[in-house]
């Protein structure tokens, strides 16, 4: 087994999580964080119908899916504004340095890297300009973009394909639990990347060094 390509999620690896940053911001305003994530992100793990799921897939615009997702929270209680919450979503400290350094760090070396983000259009511009997009990555997934989001296996194979390496000599990291089974589920090494993200560097060390 040999490691030929990292690929990388954008949101929880390269800056805070916006699921931990969104359980804080329904904490602080007394509100059930878990209804909370369920109102706005949907089943997370699961590919759907839910305004956030079809506002990933470039479906509908940002506008549309606050809408909707302000019905949805009603219906549990709760009076929710996206352009309130989308501070907590992870990022407001900038990116994580020294992710960008190993990003840069492992293409110096010959590994092939990619980034594959569910992502929404309105975002674009404020994520790329966040980090060194061209510098770190030779394909990038945004899915909005593309129509695919994760965890949908196609979105994976995408990226492989893209790159032109096999599954079994890749490596994913996400902090989405359902992400990391999805890419697993194709054939990749996956290494879930927690809040103490640099466990999860760790193990990618010792994954391209064995």
């Amino acid at each position: 087994m040999s490691i030929e390509a990292v690929v990388f999620d954008f949101g929880g690896v390269f800056t805070s999580s916006p699921f931990t940053g969104l359980h804080a911001w329904h904490v602080e305003r007394g509100n059930d964080p878990a209804a909370g994530l369920r109102s706005v992100f949907g089943p997370y793990d699961q590919d759907t119908d839910h305004p956030w799921h079809r506002l990933e897939r470039g479906e509908i615009a940002l506008e549309a899916a606050a809408e909707q997702i302000k019905v949805i929270a009603a219906e549990e209680g709760m009076d929710l504004d996206l352009r309130e919450m989308f501070g907590a979503l992870g990022g407001e400290n900038g990116a994580r340095t020294d992710v960008v350094e190993l990003g840069l760090d492992l293409r110096a070396r010959g590994y092939r890297t990619a980034l594959v983000t569910n992502n929404i259009k309105e975002f674009s511009d404020g994520w790329r300009a966040m980090i060194p997009v061209d510098a770190l990555f030779e394909v990038v997934i945004d899915s909005s973009a593309v129509g695919i989001r994760k965890p949908n296996p196609l979105i994976y194979t995408m990226a492989l394909d893209q790159l032109g390496v096999a599954a079994e000599n890749s490596v994913f990291l996400d902090d989405a639990v359902g992400n990391i089974d999805a890419a697993r589920a194709v054939g990749m090494h996956a290494i879930l990347v927690e809040d103490d993200h640099t466990k999860a560097f760790t193990e990618l060390d010792l994954l391209l060094r064995s």
